[in-house]
């Protein structure tokens, strides 16, 4: 009876009662948990839709200075989504122990393998499964490992010197240098994860697509991160991934069909540290990565499946090139645009050979525990991680249920928070006013109290217990290879004064960066003469 009376009118009435309904969604959306206080675009509290559509035009990153700017410390960025820009909030929202998980934006990012994804530490917002896979694999990626990947890392950097030489140097051509410092540090990967190069730099040529590959899929999850159902529709449709599991269809990334390839050509020595748990040293090259995550297997067997291992060969593939060419590019292109900071640091470089801090190696290398004795190159590095760090997105977090209080505000449970590398980096009181400036100098002449604010700052690689695993491995990639090229080669743009363009697609890439080499000479030790 009642729905007899009510058809009639519904089809009388639908557009009138289908906008209500959606009129009423937006409002639901605007005045959300009281989240309506915040400021922002003016469409960011209606919908998810207009982040969504920020992130696709590739300057989210500015987009959220300029809002910070404009509206203060706390910034509504979508229905239910806020970004602090206060430095206060790192160790409130990403200290250990707040009840913090991570949104939804990070499974988006999880690699596909017959049908089903493939978490890894990045990509899972299981806080237990991440501390029971964290302990497995810290000890692959402390500090004192470093001592035994440095052999691998130099085996690269001798080709790629040789390879700019020839196909650059020698030849005269233009250099598209963010992609010849992406193909440098994919190949290291290759060598720190398998002792093999991919053969990016030998071939001058994105093997097998993997480059091409990552920057559709990361171009991929950043926006649809930002609406993660958008995903179960897209690629992670339940229909699409029961029929790839039944083998129907057969659909596997690039990366990990690469990384399984890799593995498998190497099982019958992983075989035997699977069972013992000893490396082989023989080589003299280091032990790389697969042969940790193969002893981290035998130490935890009840977790460390083979599942783990393959996943934890992906993300040093899927993460660990992309946001360590992109830092190399940040430091090269802030040195050749700035003369005078390239002048201090080479008279720096120049000065360590010549007293012996620098020993002569081949190809002028310069080792891990040299480069730390360089202040201004690490001055530069730092200045460069501020200007353009990889990651140009907020770092989602969740709430929890009982909500929490972030810098003097109370966040109800459930809200989406935090921090956007590019807005912290840019805090005057923490930075000074010249926070736009490219100035090294800054971080020689703070006083103590504010270097450690201002390191402290420092959001490049996260913070709290889901820090970038793999931040050592790349600060000792940048560290090594910044000196040596600048020993090996003068840098210049090949069009003075051009801009490069970014290219924000969750890690913000760096394009039309075009450069000429010419040889260098380099200093030798002075202290060798006078003995001679």
């Amino acid at each position: 009876m009642l729905a007899s009376e009510l058809l009639p009118l519904i089809r009388a009435y639908w557009p009138i009662i289908l906008i209500s309904g959606f009129a009423i969604r937006l409002l639901q959306n605007k005045f959300h948990n009281g989240l309506n206080k915040y400021p922002g675009h003016p469409l960011a509290g209606y919908t998810n839709w207009w982040r969504y559509f920020d992130v696709r035009g590739r300057k989210a990153q500015w987009t959220h200075v300029e809002l910070h700017r404009k509206h203060g410390d706390v910034v509504r960025l979508g229905p239910n989504v806020l970004s602090f820009a206060d430095p206060r909030a790192i160790k409130a929202i990403y200290g250990l122990n707040k009840g913090m998980t991570k949104s939804e934006f990070y499974p988006v990012q999880a690699a596909i393998s017959k049908g089903r994804p493939i978490y890894s530490l990045f990509s899972t917002t299981d806080e237990g499964y991440h501390a029971k896979y964290r302990r497995c694999v810290n000890n692959a990626f402390s500090m004192s490992s470093l001592v035994n990947y440095e052999p691998l890392v130099d085996s690269t950097t001798d080709v790629f010197i040789e390879q700019t030489q020839k196909r650059f140097l020698e030849s005269g051509k233009t250099c598209d240098f963010a992609q010849w410092l992406q193909f440098f540090a994919f190949d290291v990967i290759g060598d720190l994860t398998w002792s093999k190069r991919l053969g990016f730099v030998e071939k001058n040529e994105d093997v097998e697509g993997i480059v091409e590959f990552i920057g559709r899929f990361l171009a991929y999850a950043g926006p649809v991160g930002q609406m993660p159902l958008l995903d179960l529709v897209w690629q992670k449709n339940p229909i699409r991934l029961a029929l790839e599991r039944w083998g129907v269809t057969n659909k596997m990334f690039p990366v990990t069909r690469f990384a399984l390839k890799q593995s498998a050509a190497r099982e019958s020595e992983m075989s035997k540290v699977r069972e013992t748990g000893e490396a082989d040293e023989s080589s003299g090259k280091g032990v790389d990565l697969l042969t940790k995550f193969t002893q981290a297997q035998h130490d935890h067997p009840e977790f460390m499946t083979d599942q783990q291992v393959l996943s934890s060969c992906n993300s040093m593939v899927f993460a660990g090139s992309e946001t360590t060419a992109i830092s190399l590019s940040s430091v090269f292109y802030n040195l050749v645009k700035h003369p005078k900071a390239y002048k201090k640091l080479m008279e720096e470089l120049d000065e360590a050979a010549r007293n012996g801090t620098i020993s002569e190696k081949p190809y002028h290398k310069v080792g891990w525990k040299e480069s730390q004795t360089l202040p201004f190159l690490d001055a530069v590095i730092q200045e460069s991680f501020r200007l353009h760090p990889a990651p140009g997105l907020i770092l989602e977090r969740i709430v929890p249920p009982q909500g929490m209080e972030i810098c003097g505000e109370q966040i109800p449970g459930g809200t989406i928070v935090g921090c956007n590398a590019w807005v912290l980096h840019r805090r005057p009181e923490i930075f000074g006013e010249d926070v736009d400036d490219f100035r090294p100098e800054r971080w020689l002449d703070a006083p103590p109290a504010q270097l450690k604010e201002m390191k402290a700052t420092m959001f490049q690689f996260g913070a709290g217990a889901r820090t970038c695993i793999g931040k050592n491995i790349s600060l000792l990639e940048i560290y090594k290879l910044v000196p040596t090229f600048l020993r090996n080669f003068e840098v210049e743009l090949e069009t003075p004064g051009s801009e490069w363009q970014t290219f924000n697609a969750w890690f913000v890439r760096q394009l039309n960066f075009h450069t000429k080499f010419r040889p260098r000479t380099v200093p030798a030790d002075s202290r060798r003469d006078s003995l001679a």
